[in-house]
């Protein structure tokens, strides 16, 4: 059976949410863990809960350390093989947004077996090895359930300098802020799932979302990039705010720079939005200083990422220099959207 054969199962529909978009809501997340403890009492342990960082670091020696963490969503698009290729590749994003260069994975996998075709299970477990050899990795196990929705994802591993390690919470004030692929993914996977999107714009989202993240690993090797994240199912704002926390400085994001999928931007005038972006602006809208944004605006900037781009803090003189190298490595998007400033932590939109 063809991919193209596969993706009249239409696994969009066998799920109520898709993408980062089924991430439990930023302030419902801080409920749960309210009471956990952050700080962990193991100094090898370099990065824990404490700043909602996007994998943990576990020091295994003076040159080595182990970037660790596991990502997995129900469908985003109705092709398996593409849904395989999109959950791969956005878990594999955590280990480059901390520096890392990944070493292994393994699958997880929950399938409703008596009503989802066995080839479209095969299909979705083929797109998840396809990007693991592309990334140079194996695919080397898992675990898998019987589940009333199609869950897939990896646990992935990854290695990383201890002195290379990026954390979401290293800005520094006077820091640009670089943005390395566009928005409006959730909005275009939304207008899939309601036959409102292209031929042309899937191909698009398609692009962004199965991107690996590789320059993270390059770019921690540079002492100028001070803080890395990926921006995934809390939207822009939502990461940026947890860099601005973590690190104690006051963000300016500059709407006009942020780039988005074309396509993205004519369907938000339709009012067509995923149900995360209005929760996510609902989760964190006080502690943003909007100005005049308008809803859409607003919803554009929540909007979930599902293997969003990279977040880069970079001191001022090596801006043009990153931008060259991501740009020469097929990031044409990769622009200027902020910068990092003086005073109490936060997001100004200008």
């Amino acid at each position: 059976m063809s991919a193209g054969e596969m993706a009249v199962v239409r696994l969009t529909q066998y799920s109520h949410g898709g993408g980062c978009g089924c991430k439990i809501a930023p302030a419902q997340l801080q409920e749960i863990l309210r009471d956990l403890p952050k700080f962990i009492p193991d100094p090898r342990l370099l990065v824990g809960l404490e700043t909602g960082d996007d994998a943990a670091v576990y020091q295994l020696n003076g040159a080595q350390a182990l970037v660790l963490t596991t990502d997995f969503f129900m469908p985003i698009v109705d092709d398996p093989v593409d849904f395989g290729r999109i959950a791969a590749t956005n878990a594999l994003s955590d280990v480059y947004a901390m520096g890392g260069t990944p070493i292994l994975a393994l699958a997880v996998l929950g399938m409703p077996i008596n009503t989802l075709p066995m080839e479209a299970i095969q299909g979705i477990m083929h797109g998840g090895q396809q990007v693991c050899r592309e990334a140079g990795i194996v695919l080397a196990g898992g675990h898998s359930i019987d589940a009333p929705e199609p869950i897939f994802g990896l646990v992935a591993a990854g290695l990383v300098h201890p002195d290379h390690l990026r954390r979401n919470s290293s800005a520094q004030r006077g820091d640009t802020l670089l943005l390395t692929k566009p928005l409006g993914v959730g909005v275009m996977t939304t207008a899939l799932k309601k036959d409102k999107l292209s031929p042309e714009g899937y191909l698009e989202v398609l692009r962004v979302m199965t991107q690996l993240n590789r320059p993270g690993a390059w770019l921690a090797q540079e002492a100028a990039v001070h803080a890395i994240t990926d921006v995934t199912g809390f939207g822009l704002l939502g990461h940026l705010l947890e860099v601005a926390r973590g690190s104690g400085v006051r963000t300016q994001l500059i709407h006009a720079k942020v780039p988005v999928l074309a396509e993205a931007r004519a369907l938000t005038g339709q009012g067509i939005f995923p149900g995360a972006a209005r929760r996510n602006w609902e989760g964190y809208r006080e502690q943003i200083q909007a100005g005049t944004l308008s809803l859409e605006e607003q919803l554009l900037l929540s909007d979930p990422q599902t293997s969003g781009g990279l977040l880069l803090a970079v001191a001022p003189q090596a801006v043009a220099g990153v931008l060259e190298r991501l740009h020469r490595e097929d990031f044409g998007w990769a622009g200027i959207v902020g910068q990092c400033l003086d005073g109490q932590p936060g997001i100004e939109v200008v």
